[in-house]
C-alpha cells in the first residue's frame, strides 16, 4: 500500500494537506498514456498547440482566486504569490509569441551542387519535470510550457514540500481534451522524482547539487538529456563609484525577496572599503524597515520559511557565523511565530570565508557584507566558489560594472541591479560550476532544446555521385 504524505502549512505549522504518491506501476502507466497521446499532440502543429495553451491560461484565469489561496497556503506568502501567478501567465503568452518562429523548418541548398538539404525538428516524446519548492507554480512551469510548445508531453513532479497550487490547475487542464491527455502532474516525494527518470525521454530538475547529482548519474545510465539548475551563492560587488542608494535598495530587494528563498538570492555582498561603512548603514536602515507578513499574510513583505528543514540550516548558518567573529546589526534570529518559522532580514558584517554564510547556500534573508581593498580581490572572492549561477556588479558606469563583469564566472550578471533574471529570461545563459548543467532554460534554446535536429539530405538530380563505384 502507498504510503500518504503530509504537508505542513509554513504559517501554521500544521500538517493540513495529504498527497498520495502513486506506486511505480501506475506511474509508469501516467507515463506510458502520455507518451501514445503526444504523436496527437504533436500533430496538431504549432498553432494548434498554442490554442490549447491558451485555452488552459483562460481557464486557469477564471480560477486565479483559488490558484491564489493554494499558493498562499503552499508558501505562506502572498505579494510574491502574486508576481509568480503573473509571470506563469506572462509566460504561456511569450513563449506562444516565440514559438512558431523557433518550430519553423528550413531548406537551403548545399557546398555540393546536387545536394539539397532540409533541417527537422524532432521533439522528445516525453519529458519530466521535477521541480522545487521555493516557487511551486513557476519553477514548475518553466520548462513545462516550452516543452509542450515544441511538441513534447510532459509530466510534472511538483515538491511535496508544497503542492497544493496543482489542483487549481488540473480543474482548468481538465476542460482542455488536446492537453490534458498530454501534461500530467504527479504527486510524491524523492522516490517518485526517481521513479518518473526511469519513464521519461528527457529530464529537467531544479534543486540542490546533491539531487541534482543524483540525476545527472541516473539520466547518463539511461542516455537521456539531463537539464538541471541547483544551487547558488550569488556575490554582489559594489564598486566605488557605485550610486550607494540604489545598489542598497536592489541588493536588499535581490536578498530578501521570496524570504531569500531563491536561488538567484543575493547571498554574498563585497563593497569598496572607501564605501564599506556608509553602504553597510544605508542596508540596516532599509531592512528595519521590512515587516513581516505577520500575523496576516498582508502585513508585510517577509513571508515565512516554507521549508522547515531550511529553518535549521539558516539558524545553523548564522550561529555558525557569530562563533567564528560576525556581527550581527538586524534580524539575526530564526523565530517561532504561530507556529511557523520566520526570519527578518539580517545584516552580518566581520564575515570571511571560513563562514558557511559566505560559502553555502543559505537560502534565507541574510546579507553578508564583506570589504575588499582592490577590484580585484573583489573578483576572487566572488569567484571563490563551487557555485556560479548569477552575480551582480554596480559602479558608476555601465562600461566599469561590464569590465569587473566580464571576469565573474557565472551564467547571468546583472548591471546596477540584482537578480535580474529572476524577471526577465530573454537572454540565453548557462549555469557555471556545480550551479547547473544543460542548455539555457531561457532566450531561444529554452524551447529548443526540446527538439533533436534531423536532416534530410536530398539529390536534386540524376547525375552520378563522383565518388561511387564505377560498376557499369
Amino acid at each position: 500500500m502507498t504510503k500518504t504524505i503530509e504537508v505542513r502549512n509554513p504559517r501554521t505549522g500544521k500538517f493540513d494537506y495529504v498527497i498520495i504518491p502513486p506506486p511505480p506501476r501506475l506511474l509508469a502507466q501516467q507515463c506510458n498514456r502520455a507518451r501514445r497521446a503526444q504523436s496527437r499532440w504533436q500533430q496538431l502543429g504549432v498553432e494548434g498547440r498554442i490554442s490549447a495553451l491558451q485555452q488552459w491560461k483562460q481557464g486557469i484565469l477564471s480560477r486565479r482566486e483559488q490558484l491564489t489561496d493554494a499558493l498562499v497556503n503552499d508558501t505562506g506568502r502572498l505579494s510574491t504569490t502574486v508576481l509568480e501567478i503573473d509571470s506563469f501567465l506572462a509566460s504561456i503568452d511569450r513563449w506562444c509569441g516565440l514559438a512558431p518562429e523557433l518550430l519553423q523548418e528550413s531548406a537551403k541548398n548545399t557546398s555540393i551542387p546536387f545536394i539539397a538539404l532540409q533541417q527537422a525538428s524532432v521533439p522528445y516524446s516525453l519529458v519530466g519535470v521535477i521541480s522545487p519548492w521555493n516557487f511551486p507554480l513557476l519553477l514548475s512551469m518553466i520548462d513545462t510550457i516550452p516543452a509542450l510548445l515544441a511538441g513534447c508531453a510532459v509530466v510534472v513532479k511538483p515538491s511535496e514540500i508544497a503542492p497544493r497550487f496543482v489542483a487549481p490547475l488540473l480543474i482548468a487542464l481538465n476542460t482542455v481534451p488536446d492537453l490534458r491527455d498530454i501534461l500530467i502532474f504527479v504527486e510524491g516525494a524523492g522516490e517518485t522524482g526517481a521513479a518518473l527518470i526511469d519513464c521519461v525521454d528527457l529530464v529537467c530538475f531544479t534543486g540542490s547539487v546533491a539531487t541534482g547529482r543524483e540525476v545527472a548519474e541516473v539520466a547518463a545510465r539511461r542516455f537521456i538529456p539531463a537539464y538541471l539548475e541547483l544551487g547558488g551563492k550569488d556575490p554582489a560587488i559594489v564598486l566605488e563609484s557605485a550610486d550607494l542608494d540604489l545598489a542598497t535598495s536592489a541588493i536588499l530587494w535581490g536578498a530578501v525577496v521570496n524570504t531569500g528563498q531563491s536561488c538567484l538570492s543575493i547571498e554574498r555582498i563585497y563593497v569598496a572599503e572607501s564605501i564599506f561603512e556608509e553602504f553597510y548603514h544605508q542596508l540596516i536602515a532599509k531592512a528595519h524597515r521590512l515587516q513581516l507578513a505577520y500575523p496576516s499574510v498582508e502585513d508585510g513583505a517577509i513571508g515565512p520559511i516554507i521549508a522547515e528543514r531550511q529553518a535549521g540550516i539558516i539558524n545553523n548558518h548564522i550561529l555558525e557565523a557569530v562563533e567564528k567573529g560576525a556581527v550581527i546589526h538586524c534580524g539575526g534570529k530564526v523565530e517561532e511565530l504561530g507556529g511557523g518559522w520566520w526570519c527578518r532580514p539580517t545584516v552580518l558584517t566581520q564575515v570571511n570565508h571560513s563562514m558557511k554564510v559566505m560559502t553555502e547556500e543559505t537560502f534565507g534573508p541574510i546579507m553578508p557584507v564583506m570589504p575588499f581593498p582592490t577590484v580585484e580581490e573583489a573578483i576572487y572572492l566572488a569567484n571563490d566558489s563551487i557555485y556560479g549561477l548569477s552575480a551582480a556588479v554596480f559602479a558608476g558606469s555601465e562600461d566599469e560594472a561590464l569590465t569587473v563583469a566580464r571576469q565573474l564566472n557565472v551564467g547571468a550578471i546583472s548591471i546596477n541591479d540584482a537578480a535580474l533574471t529572476a524577471i526577465m529570461q530573454e537572454g540565453e545563459k548557462n549555469a557555471f560550476k556545480f550551479s547547473g548543467m544543460g542548455g539555457s532554460r531561457m532566450g531561444a534554446a529554452g524551447l529548443k532544446r526540446f527538439l533533436r535536429k534531423q536532416a534530410f539530405l536530398i539529390k536534386t538530380n540524376s547525375a552520378r555521385n563522383p565518388w561511387w563505384f564505377d560498376v557499369h
